[in-house]
C-alpha cells in the first residue's frame, strides 16, 4: 500500500501496489498492520455504502462533533467522485483549506480523513457507488455539516450540483 499526504494535515491518498501478471493484477486495498506502521487508525468499526444515481450527486460536506469524531477511509467501487474534504480544526496548520481528488473504480485510490475533517463529494458518473470505512458509530446528535459552496474554503467544484439533500444546501456560512 502506498500513503501518500495530501495538504491536509493527517489526511493521505491511499495508493493500492498491483501486482500484475497475464491474467491481471491483484492488490491489497486494507491492511490493518500496514495502516498501524504508519500512524493511522487502523480500527474500522462501520463500513457504508452511498450508492448514487446520477451524475452531479453532491453529498456533504459533513462530519462529526467531539466525543463523536471519526476517522474514514473512501473509495469508490463503481463510477468516479471528486471528493473533497475541508480542516476544521481550529489548531491545524491547514485550518479552512479543502483538498479534492477524483476516486474512481479504474484508479483503485482512497482517501483516508482524519477526525476534525468534513468531507463530500460530487459524483463524476451514473451509478457511482462509494464505499465507506468509519472508526466510530453515526451519532445524529453529533452529525454536522458545511455548506457546499460556502465562500471561506472557495471549494472548486469541477460542475454545478444536480442533486442535492436540502440539508446539505442549507447549512450556515461558517464562522472561522
Amino acid at each position: 500500500m502506498i500513503f501518500t499526504p495530501t495538504s491536509i494535515v493527517g489526511s493521505y491518498v491511499v495508493g493500492v501496489e498491483q501486482k500484475a501478471d497475464a491474467r491481471g493484477f491483484f492488490a491489497r486495498t486494507w491492511c490493518a498492520d500496514e495502516f498501524s506502521r504508519a500512524g493511522l487508525v487502523s480500527n474500522f468499526n462501520q463500513c457504508s455504502i452511498s450508492n448514487n444515481r446520477h451524475l452531479n450527486t453532491l453529498r456533504g460536506m459533513h462530519y462529526q462533533i467531539a466525543p463523536d469524531t471519526e476517522t474514514k477511509l473512501v473509495s469508490c467501487r463503481t463510477g468516479a467522485l471528486f471528493d473533497v474534504i475541508v480542516d476544521i480544526r481550529p489548531q491545524s496548520p491547514t485550518y479552512t483549506r479543502w483538498f479534492g481528488i477524483e476516486l474512481s473504480a479504474e484508479n483503485y485510490q482512497s482517501l483516508y480523513i482524519p477526525p476534525g475533517v468534513a468531507h463530500g463529494f460530487l459524483t463524476l458518473a451514473n451509478n457511482t457507488e462509494v464505499y465507506y470505512q468509519i472508526s466510530g458509530s453515526y451519532t445524529p446528535s453529533s452529525g454536522r455539516g458545511l455548506r457546499w459552496n460556502d465562500p471561506v474554503f472557495a471549494i472548486d467544484w469541477p460542475a454545478e450540483p444536480a442533486i442535492m439533500a436540502e440539508r446539505d444546501r442549507s447549512y450556515l456560512d461558517f464562522q472561522a
